[in-house]
């Protein structure tokens, strides 16, 4: 199990912990917004769980029928814990609907709501962490999972601090108000990951910054050739596949064209992490006059 895989483990460990805490809370207190918050951990262990499996699955070399790799597994999982997230929202709009309609008087229980906040800490950690892996590591699925936790983090502190509100009020309509409030914000955060998930599966193109970068690079590094032009960049998980068109003058050797291909390709991988690099080398007359001007 590589590491990223192993940190998704760890997710699912201490969502089950954090899943306890949270139903505890829920049941010495009676709030529905704290069961809303139980419910939306049970996405997180399930996330979690599918992240696990993602990332194992991307780890896997290519083979005859996967020749570029698994990587895009991982984007399943990010796509599925969307859909998660929105499922969760919905459940809890439907709870909070039944409590408005049906009232229930809360127990100031401080073992209840210090086990909640407990839950709250160990989340926040958790999801640093996962978001410092996932950017260092180039992983969607440690990224989504560690904003989907952070958005776990921001609706817990919410409401927490609004059920103490209801207990010193006795406005019991606060409780379900809460909940809904915060199905809206985790129903948003789930549309906002699913939509960029969506954008790895179809092939998105690397963002403006690293094809600024791409086109600097071959255009310093291939001194002897002409231009290069068909620039075309796309994600698969932590992999950036690039590939272009070489233009070299018509007489030059095929080992001095495959020379400057070579030298192209270090850069760019020196500075573009998991590039896979296809470079098409063209004579001068296959010549566009635009795309990338070699110095």
């Amino acid at each position: 199990m590589n590491r990223a895989a192993k940190a998704a483990a760890g997710s699912v460990v201490l969502g089950l912990v954090v899943l306890a805490l949270k139903y505890a809370a829920y049941r010495l207190t009676g709030s529905v917004a704290l069961y809303s918050d139980a419910l939306e951990t049970v996405i997180n262990v399930v996330a979690a769980a599918a992240a696990v499996w993602a990332l194992r699955v991307s780890a896997k070399p290519a083979d005859r029928e996967h020749p570029y790799g698994h990587h895009k597994a991982e984007y399943f999982s990010a796509v599925l814990e969307g859909v998660l997230i929105v499922l969760a929202a919905l459940s809890i709009l439907r709870a909070a609907w039944l409590d408005y309609r049906d009232p229930r008087p809360l127990d100031l229980s401080p073992l209840g709501l210090g086990a909640n906040a407990l839950a709250t800490v160990l989340n926040a950690a958790w999801a640093w962490a996962l978001m410092r892996f996932g950017r260092r590591w180039r992983s969607p699925a440690l990224a989504a999972d560690g904003r989907h936790l952070l958005a776990d983090v921001v609706t817990s502190t919410a409401l927490l601090a609004g059920v103490l509100l209801v207990l010193l009020t006795g406005q019991l309509a606060l409780d379900p108000a809460l909940a809904a409030a915060a199905a809206l914000y985790i129903l948003w955060s789930g549309w906002d990951l699913t939509r960029e998930s969506v954008g790895g599966l179809m092939d998105e193109a690397a963002s403006p910054e690293v094809l600024a970068r791409i086109r600097a690079l071959i255009s310093a590094e291939a001194e002897g050739a002409l231009e290069a032009h068909d620039l075309r960049t796309r994600h698969a998980g932590r992999v950036t596949f690039v590939d272009f068109h070489l233009v070299v003058p018509g007489d030059m050797r095929v080992a001095e064209a495959h020379e400057i291909c070579d030298r192209v390709e270090a850069a760019l991988k020196r500075e573009v992490e998991d590039a896979v690099i296809v470079i098409h080398v063209e004579p001068e007359h296959k010549a566009k006059h635009q795309g990338v001007v070699v110095l």
